[in-house]
């Protein structure tokens, strides 16, 4: 019996591996895309996949500002997701 547990923990091991290197991939492939829309908007001055990245940038950034202390908490939390460690 405990040598199914085994089995059961490096299966599960193996799992979170996999969701957590795709998520991962993601958010690296985002923080890519992410200025060549910026610059995208700024120099033609149209939206990319329908989106206006620019503004939604922007309002993040207020609503993080207007929020005070719960909004720096948040800016700290944010940016923690993106340092690598």
């Amino acid at each position: 019996m405990p040598q199914n547990k085994q089995i059961k923990r490096k299966d599960m091991d193996s799992i979170m591996k996999h969701v957590t290197g795709f998520f991962g991939g993601l958010m690296t492939i985002m923080m890519a895309v992410l200025p060549v829309t910026i610059l995208w908007q700024v120099l033609t001055g149209t939206n990319v996949f329908g989106m206006d990245v620019i503004a939604n940038l922007t309002s993040i950034i207020e609503s993080i500002g207007n929020g005070g202390f719960v909004g720096l908490i948040v800016l700290v939390i944010i940016t923690s997701f993106f340092v690598k460690k």
